[in-house]
Order: structure tokens, then sequence, then C-alpha cells
């Protein structure tokens, strides 16, 4: 879709690389890895055979230099529902995607992220500036036309990093997949871009899809990011509902955490059964942000129960070695049963958890009921992070009469989930270390 040539700048000074996360996820320097920063820039149309308009955005880059390469390079649409880039992604994915020796980018997809603006959920301290605002000297010459473009630069992009020529920051890499995420508000657009662009462009080998709502944006304005809130106001870009197609190419993995099925982002209107190249897993017991994400900083949302603290993040990395491999012929990933709702509502265990779904050890040997929806009045960014509430004592040693009981079934189910194929082995020691202590 870009009309000429994407060329690659290094970019240094000011403050340093500004993408959100609460801890820096795998020492990349151990593993023979570097990150670089860039502003790519290109003439790009909006659509093949539409308007075109200049861009100039940021990509940051992490890959291995002294380390083996998978030939598979994976592009993340940086979040911007704080107002600046993010890329949860990379906080859930960075030890499975250093692990695998694959290539990662966050791309600045949005007009948000460089230009500023709005955010669609508030955090205490995110600015929302855009990348200019922040940090002028470092990203002053960065250039967003508006998300008309959005999926445009996404596709000019990790065409340029996939096709590197000297001096490209993937320089040296033959890269021979190429795979798209994007969780949140980034997955509301790779829906759109799976649906509308993907059979126009081609680009991808396969798209992870993390956490979507009902609706696929629709394309954006001219000159200004796109308004997520008025969008699933309007329905979105077919008015309605809007699963993914079923005349797929390339596979699609879309995994859904349980807080996403109703409330703010309402998926279940949009949900669907698998089918030859599509999977939906649904992860019982975990919220659209968790633990994971906000980390040290949970205190700062004041919400009033401890976040989530379910093992999503085992499940996404799961969901991406599946796709890589089924984008290279493998075998399809497995299917997932549903989490049960019935009349508008979960439909919970004997404990309060919710029953069906991607079943994790915290879930089905629980010491805790571990929900996707928060506290009735929770702010909005609560709602988003769910909770985690501590069954009462007697309850609890109802279930597990002994300690000894209670690891016995929680090691048994994290053998049953790596079965499954929904936790990883190399993740077993992890995730048998989240094993609670009472």
């Amino acid at each position: 879709m870009s009309t000429t040539p994407v060329s690659f700048l290094t970019l240094s000074g000011g403050a340093g690389v500004a993408l959100t996360a609460v801890h820096p996820g795998p020492d990349l320097a151990a593993a023979g890895w570097a990150e670089t920063e860039h502003a790519a820039s290109g003439t790009v149309q909006a659509l093949p055979g539409e308007a075109e308009a200049p861009f100039a955005t940021r990509v940051v880059v992490r890959r291995p230099v002294d380390a083996p390469f998978s030939g598979t390079l994976v592009v993340e649409w940086l979040n911007v529902s704080s107002g600046s880039d993010a890329a949860p992604d990379w906080t859930y994915l960075g030890e499975e995607l250093v692990r695998r020796g694959h290539a990662w980018a966050g791309v600045s997809a949005q007009h948000v992220g460089v230009e500023g603006g709005g955010a669609l959920v508030a955090v205490a301290g995110a600015g929302v500036q855009g990348l200019k605002g922040s940090d002028p000297e470092r990203y002053g010459d960065l250039h967003h036309p508006g998300d008309a473009w959005a999926h445009g630069i996404f596709t000019a992009v990790a065409r340029a990093l996939a096709d590197a020529r000297p001096g490209d920051p993937l320089e040296g890499l033959d890269v021979d997949k190429v795979l798209a995420i994007g969780e949140s508000q980034s997955a509301y657009l790779l829906t759109t871009y799976v649906n509308q662009v993907q059979p126009r462009t081609r680009a991808f080998d396969g798209f992870l899809i993390h956490s979507r709502g009902d609706i696929a944006a629709p394309l954006g304005p001219v000159g200004a990011g796109i308004d997520l809130t008025a969008a699933r106001a309007a329905g979105g870009a077919s008015g309605g509902a809007e699963p993914i197609t079923d005349d797929l190419e390339v596979p699609v993995l879309v995994v859904q955490a349980e807080g996403d099925l109703l409330g703010r982002l309402n998926y279940l209107p949009a949900r669907q059964p698998d089918g030859p190249l599509l999977r939906v897993w649904e992860v019982a017991g975990s919220a659209h942000a968790d633990l994971v994400q906000i980390g040290e900083f949970e205190s700062f949302l004041g919400c009033p129960d401890p976040v989530n603290r379910g093992q999503q993040t085992y499940v996404v990395r799961a969901a991406l070695r599946h796709l890589e491999a089924w984008a290279r012929g493998g075998a399809a990933a497995p299917s997932a049963e549903p989490i049960e709702v019935a009349e508008g509502a979960f439909v919970l265990d004997e404990v309060g958890n919710a029953r069906g779904g991607v079943r994790t050890p915290v879930v089905d040997a629980p010491v805790e009921v571990l929900s996707g929806v928060a506290s009735p009045g929770a702010s909005v960014i609560c709602e988003l992070f769910g909770r985690t509430v501590a069954l009462p004592p007697e309850v609890r040693d109802r279930l597990w009469p002994t300690h000894e009981d209670y690891l016995a079934a929680y090691t048994a189910a994290t053998d049953a989930a790596i079965a499954a194929g929904f936790v990883l082995p190399e993740d077993r020691d992890a995730v048998l270390a989240e094993a609670r202590t009472f």
C-alpha cells in the first residue's frame, strides 16, 4: 500500500525510547538481543487505490543480534487507549518471543500515539501529548496524517521491515513469516484489518487478535485519531457486532479474556464458532488487563479489590506458539470451549469462578475467585482490571484439607493445561511457582 519506499532513520537523544511499560521484560542484552528505535517515513495509501498521504511514524524494534533468528517477524499495533503508545502484548509475550528467536516491532500506527489527543481510558500519570509533545527533541520530525491511513502505515512499515535493505532495522535477518498482533483498541483495528485490508494486501501470514470488542473499528478520519467510543455507539464498521470474516486465507487466533465478553467491551454479540483458519479462545478467570500489566503500580489504580491475578499471559504465549506453527503449515491451533453464559451472565462453579473456556491452574485448583468483572461502581480503569477475591477460609479448607492436597491438584491442573495446548511446557516451572500459599 505504500507508494514510495519506506525509509528508516535511527532515533536518538531526548529522553530515550517512549513506550509505556511497568516492567522491562526479558533481559535483551543477556539474550543476545538489541533494541533500536526508528522513524519510518514514506507516502502511503489509505487502502489500495485510495488517497495518498506522507507520513513519518515511530517503530521500536527488538531483535536477535548474537542469537538465532527464527525467520518470523511479529509486528505489534501499539495501543493508544491511555493516550500514549503502549505494548501490552510485548508485556505478555516477551519471554516467548525471545526464547523462540522471533523479531518484534512495535509500530505507532495511530494518530494519537504520534500527534497526541484524548485518552480512551484515563490512567493516572499517563500523558496524552503523543510522542511529539512528550519529547520534541527525539520525535519532533514525526508526522501522522490521521487514522484514515493507519492501516496503510501499518502495512507499509511491516513490509519494509520484512524486506530489509542494507542499513534497515532488520538488516541481516531473513524474514519469511510476518505475524500481526494487537490488544484491546489495537484488536478492534486489527479486526478491521483482517476483514477489509488483508484481502487486498495479503501482507501478513497470520493474526493474533487479543481482547477485541463487539465491533470492527471503522476506517479513521483525516488529520485526527479514531473516536472508538463514538464508533461503538454508531455500530462500528458494519453498523453492529462484527465477527471475523469466514473467508480467511491465513490463520487468525482470537484470544478473549473473560472480562471482554460482557460489560464495557461486550464481545459476546460477535462471538463465533471456530472455522478452518479461525480459533477463538476465551480464558476463564481472566480480565481485560491484569496484574501482569500493572505490576507494582496496582495501588495507583485505586480499585476497591485486588486486580485480577489470573494466568492469561501463559495462554497468550501458547496462542502465539500455535499461530506461528500454523502459519508455517503446521497443525491448526487447538479448539477451546467457550465460557458458559446464560441470560446475560456467566455461569459460575461452586466457588464463583466461570465455567467453561480455556482453563488455567488458578481456576481449576482455586483458592480465589478470579473475575473479569470488577465490583459494582468501580471506575472505568478498574472495570478493565477485574478483581481477585480470596475464598473464605472455611470454603478453602473444605476444598483443600491440607496444603499438600492443594499443591497436588494445582500441579495436575498445570499438566492438564499443558497437555491441552493452552500452556507451554517451557512455562511449567513459572506456572508452578504461582501456586498460592496459605
